[in-house]
């Protein structure tokens, strides 16, 4: 199906002239109730393994950093090409914005393929690297094994979601993530307690998931103004892998140190404090991922107004809207933070009813939530920059958190206060990484108190 010229407008018209709350927050309600679900689904595996053991709920966190270098490729080529297609849109570039959406996702089941393939081959060699221990080995070997088969999926599921939200498409794309969340969270009991699959019945519920997820997305970018992906618009040359690694190297950046970070996190805790440390650190990093999911949520909700709107000059709409994200999410964050702190150890239990788990998770949570309130200031500041092609800034805001300042971190901290350092070090990385963004914030936003160009 065509689309015509009114649509086009229609499009234009909308991103352009609405109200920036009022848009955000329509835009934003599908991408929060997206980022809720996936953070229940990812949360899921933890759940339902927390119930076989404390050694198969440190297997699975593990595996997390191969998941997290997943979806890093995954927002690679989906926030590099969403970027950029966006602003295309933006400035009426409809040949372009579908070229750039088609190699982005045939650059993301390439990737996909040779990701699984290198996974599966030096399995052995992986599952050492993330701190595997003799007692979580074999778990952490099968679990992994099975993400990795559905990694093509993952990552092209990923960059399907993207390109349809940074069209204005959100509600497309809460669909495809909701249908592969319900999938999951089946299938994990039926899998894992009724079929006796243990840790891989966890993980075919995932793949399982992200393979329904892929499909209907896929089948979402056949609907109403939406880009149709397409073989004969695919164009890996170097203008348009350059515009996708310009737009998505700060998503795999942030991703791709998330996944050393959670790495080098699991090795101090497995050697501060054993399986239960890494079990409670892993229980940990997954209530953290579903707490701040709405605000990467609201976050993705503005993205598209922001690149769109660049696009069409119209400066203080961005700017507008990023001081309504970081309002909003600052109180939602202060309330999560506060509900965090004061029932610690009954978020904790719920997941792995351990006495050792429960007080490293508790003191650990606890910590982080202290931090929790400056997330929206650190989030929304990446996001702007990265919507609007400040691919360097963007690079060093997505690196301060879990690159800059969390690695270095993790080395001495450790060393220094024992297990309680290893449960610090991510909210010592957060104040650190809030004290990079304000000020990259408040010099571009000076740029942008008028509409049309601006200086670079």
């Amino acid at each position: 199906m065509k689309i015509t010229n009114n649509e086009k407008q229609d499009r234009f018209t909308y991103l352009t002239t609405t109200p920036v709350p009022k848009l955000i927050s329509t835009l934003a309600v599908p991408t929060i109730i997206s980022m809720l679900v996936t953070g229940i689904y990812n949360t899921a595996d933890t759940f339902f393994v927390g119930r076989i053991s404390t050694q198969a709920t440190a297997a699975v966190g593990l595996v997390f950093s191969v998941m997290a270098i997943i979806q890093a490729l995954g927002f690679f080529c989906g926030h590099g090409s969403g970027n950029c297609l966006a602003r295309m849109l933006g400035a009426n570039n409809q040949k372009g914005a579908n070229d750039v959406a088609s190699t982005g996702f045939a650059l993301s089941l390439i990737i996909g393929v040779i990701v699984a393939a290198l996974g599966i081959l030096f399995q052995n060699q992986i599952v050492t690297y993330l701190g595997a221990t003799p007692t979580t080995m074999e778990d952490t070997k099968a679990y992994m094994r099975i993400i990795l088969i559905g990694a093509p999926f993952m990552i092209g599921q990923f960059v399907i979601n993207n390109q349809l939200r940074f069209q204005g498409s959100a509600n497309y794309a809460m669909i495809g993530l909701m249908c592969g969340a319900i999938v999951n969270i089946f299938l994990d009991p039926l899998l894992i307690f009724v079929f006796h699959m243990g840790v891989s019945g966890a993980a075919a519920a995932t793949v399982a998931g992200q393979f329904i997820s892929f499909l209907v997305l896929l089948a979402g970018t056949r609907r109403g103004e939406n880009i149709r992906l397409n073989i004969r618009n695919v164009h890996l040359n170097a203008y348009y892998l350059g515009e996708i690694i310009n737009g998505g190297f700060p998503s795999l950046v942030r991703q791709g140190l998330a996944a050393i970070a959670t790495l080098l996190l699991n090795t101090a805790a497995g050697t501060y404090g054993g399986d239960a440390a890494i079990a409670g650190m892993s229980v940990v990093t997954r209530v953290m991922m579903l707490v701040s999911s709405a605000l990467i949520g609201f976050g993705q909700g503005y993205q598209p107004v922001c690149s769109f709107n660049y696009g069409a000059k119209l400066r203080t709409r961005v700017r507008e809207g990023y001081f309504f994200c970081l309002k909003i999410g600052t109180v939602f964050l202060t309330v999560g933070a506060i509900v965090c702190f004061a029932f610690a150890p009954g978020i904790i239990q719920l997941f792995r009813d351990d006495p050792d788990v429960i007080a490293v998770g508790t003191a650990a949570l606890r910590c982080q939530s202290l931090a929790l309130p400056l997330m929206p200031c650190i989030v929304i500041t990446n996001m702007m920059l990265q919507s609007i092609g400040k691919g360097v800034k963007a690079s060093i805001t997505a690196s301060a958190r879990n690159g800059l300042f969390f690695i270095p971190l993790i080395l001495i901290l450790p060393r220094l206060f024992g297990l309680f350092g290893v449960e610090i070090t991510q909210a010592a990385a957060d104040f650190l990484s809030a004290a990079i963004a304000i000020p990259f914030a408040v010099l571009e936003l000076r740029t942008m108190t008028t509409d049309g160009e601006v200086d670079s």
